[in-house]
């Protein structure tokens, strides 16, 4: 199992480019997952329903299942999960796309700039990051992808991890 991370900072349309490579990579073939870092918190529970009751009551884990899919919750009072931790809960798959966890695991990163940002860039910092999606010219000496070109991004990923 591959992974890539998109990494940037807010706004920067990270959410976006990953739900246009999807569909690319599954094109292709690809067997795909996905894994997002939420910062501030979320909660696909809701008060009165059995399984926030679950929750509620002390349950450490609570599973939901249809006939379509399936979650599993768990609690993580004491510490955050962590990345690679996380990526050996999924089903095995080809490619998994990772939202967020910038400072965290080694697997190569894709950091998305946008001409908005004011904030420095996390390339200087990270020797996981491969390349820059970019909607503008950014000096790095990393590949400089077209942040609006996203099958030259799929295809980018797909050479750098031999997919």
């Amino acid at each position: 199992m591959k992974a890539i991370g998109i990494i940037g900072y807010s706004n920067t349309g990270k959410t976006t480019l990953i739900e246009k490579l999807i569909p690319l990579f599954r094109a292709r073939g690809l067997a795909v997952s996905a894994i997002k870092n939420a910062h501030h918190g979320f909660d696909m529970d809701r008060p009165g329903k059995d399984s926030y009751r679950y929750r509620e009551a002390g349950a450490g884990q609570v599973l939901i299942a249809t006939g379509l899919r399936w979650a599993l919750l768990t609690e993580t009072p004491q510490r955050a999960a962590m990345l690679e931790e996380l990526l050996q809960l999924l089903a095995p798959c080809d490619l998994v796309i990772v939202e967020g966890f910038k400072s965290e695991g080694h697997i190569p990163r894709i950091e998305v700039r946008r001409t908005a940002n004011t904030e420095p860039p996390i390339f200087p910092h990270d020797p996981n990051v491969v390349a820059v999606a970019a909607d503008h010219r950014v000096e790095t000496p990393l590949p400089l992808l077209d942040l609006n070109d996203t099958a030259k991004i799929a295809d980018f990923i797909v050479a750098h991890l031999k997919l």
